[in-house]
Parts: structure tokens; C-alpha cells; sequence
């Protein structure tokens, strides 16, 4: 169960988390920092990371413009999280079934606020025509309410009453629906895939695509680093190894020729795209002299 003084520090940490997305700007409003308040409050902060940053993975390409609203993240994470250390839910079937929908869901109390805050807005342009600014200050920071209670109130109503149906529903998935569970499982450990997917998309991939490659490869080459620090030096100790055994008429048995070709592919498109680049550029600036001899 969430205990009482929890629902309090989570729904205040609801309402500060976008004013500081709005205002202070210190990472606070971000999907990985709310998995993380919310896991410290919970007392998992484990499973409060991978859901913060498996949210932030699954929103990395979704971008709003102008006054667009988007998906809530931040208190989908926040809801997630809750809820799989209260309840005992497999992380990944917490993010496809809580969190993503709950941030879907939270788009609506999102115009909500805004339309609130547009209200408030216009009280401050008539509370500056008349000069009154002790009635500007109130109508300013009721417009600041307005948007934390947007957050505030699902997320209290969530933690403090949907904690029997979040129970019955991971009943139900470890129960008789287990092929369910064991699918939105998948689906949930997929997400950071779309979104990686949808910022791959805006990218110019094509045009950096070597640099794609060689970032990708070195990366998987890496990724023990952020797992196990010592797995870094057994690698070392392997890659040495096997070209100590290389010079000595071996085989690199120990390392990949896949990873090996990705890097001297990417190596070798990079040097071809420079190369292309600073032969052109005589020919340009042949062409321009040509022109202005023409003119003259």
C-alpha cells in the first residue's frame, strides 16, 4: 500500500515538476528525474530509474511546438512507479500499462490548465491597464495554481484510490491473463525503441550516417560501463589480449569482425565524404573566378 504521507510528497512533487518544466529549467521536469523522486519516496529507486528512463527513451523523439499540448511523461513515470513498488508490478508491464496511458490520458488535464491559465492571463492585462498591481500578483500566481493542480489532482485521485484496481489488474496479469501480461511486458521493454525511432526520423541520418554507425558500435562496445565499471577493464584485458595473440599470428578470435567492419566502414565513408569535399571546393572556386572575369 502507498502510505498517506507518500500521496502527499508525490502529488507536491506532481505540481512542482511542471513549474519546473515552465520555469526553473533544472532537469526536475524531466521523465528520469521524476522516476527517480518518485523511486526515492517509494523507497525503490531501482525500478523508479528504468521506468524514468525507459519513459524518457520512449518520449526522446516527441517534441511539441508553439502552445501544442503533449503527453505528460513525467507524471505517467511518477504513477508508474508508484504503483510497481506498491503492488509488486513487473516494471515494463507498469510502463505499458500505467504509464504510458496515464501520460496519454494527462494531455487533457494539460488544456485544462492551459485554458486556465489563459483566463488568468487576460485578469493580468486588465489589472496592468488599470495599474493595479496587487491584483496582478494574485491573478499571476493563480494562473501558476492552475497549472499544478493539473497535475496535482489526477495524480492525488490516482495514488489515493486507484490503488485496488492497480492490484486487481496485476492479479489478473500474473493470474489467467498471463499471455497478456507476458505481452505487454514485451510491448514495454519495446518502447524505447519507438523512440528512438521517431528521433531517428528527424534526423539527417542519411547525410551523417557513418557517424550513426561508428556512435552506435562504440556505444554497444561501451555499454558494460554503465553497468559494471570492472567489465570495462576485462574488456580491455580481452581486446589486448587478442592482439597481442594477432601479432604473434593469431586470430582476433575475442573480438567481433562484425563490430571491426562497422568501424572501418564508417572510418572509411568519413574520410571518403572529406576527401569528396575538398576536391570540389577548387573546382567552386574556379568556377566563381570564371564569373567574375566574365563580368569584367
Amino acid at each position: 500500500m502507498i502510505a498517506w504521507w507518500q500521496i502527499i510528497l508525490l502529488t507536491l512533487y506532481a505540481g512542482f515538476q511542471i513549474m519546473d518544466e515552465l520555469h526553473w529549467y533544472s532537469s526536475a521536469g524531466s521523465a528520469v528525474f521524476s522516476g527517480f523522486i518518485t523511486g526515492l519516496i517509494m523507497g525503490d529507486m531501482a525500478i523508479g530509474l528504468y521506468i524514468g528512463g525507459s519513459m524518457q527513451l520512449t518520449i526522446l523523439g516527441v517534441g511539441t511546438f508553439g502552445g501544442a499540448s503533449r503527453i505528460d511523461a513525467n507524471s505517467g513515470t511518477l504513477i508508474a512507479t508508484a504503483f510497481a513498488v506498491s503492488s509488486g508490478m513487473d516494471p515494463e508491464q507498469a510502463l505499458a500499462v500505467l504509464g504510458v496511458p496515464v501520460a496519454a490520458i494527462l494531455v487533457y488535464t494539460d488544456i485544462a490548465g492551459r485554458f486556465a491559465n489563459t483566463f488568468f492571463g487576460h485578469m493580468c492585462d486588465a489589472d496592468v491597464e488599470k495599474m493595479n498591481w496587487g491584483a496582478y500578483n494574485v491573478h499571476y500566481w493563480l494562473g501558476a495554481v492552475s497549472w499544478m493542480l493539473s497535475r496535482m489532482l489526477p495524480v492525488f485521485l490516482a495514488l489515493a484510490f486507484g490503488q485496488p484496481v492497480v492490484e486487481a489488474i496485476t492479479a489478473a496479469l500474473n493470474g489467467d491473463f498471463a499471455w497478456l501480461g507476458a505481452g505487454l511486458t514485451v510491448a514495454g521493454g519495446a518502447l524505447p525503441a519507438v523512440g528512438f525511432a521517431i528521433l531517428l526520423r528527424y534526423l539527417p541520418v542519411k547525410k551523417h550516417i557513418a557517424y550513426l554507425i561508428l556512435g552506435f558500435v562504440i556505444a554497444a562496445l561501451l555499454g558494460t560501463l554503465f553497468t559494471n565499471v570492472a567489465g570495462v577493464a576485462g574488456d580491455v584485458a580481452t581486446a589486448a589480449a587478442a592482439t597481442e595473440t594477432a601479432i604473434n599470428g593469431g586470430d582476433y578470435n575475442s573480438l567481433s569482425m562484425l563490430t571491426i567492419a562497422l568501424i572501418g566502414f564508417a572510418l572509411a565513408y568519413i574520410y571518403y565524404v572529406q576527401n569528396k569535399a575538398q576536391a570540389a571546393a577548387p573546382a567552386a572556386a574556379a568556377a566563381v573566378e570564371g564569373d567574375d572575369d566574365d563580368e569584367l
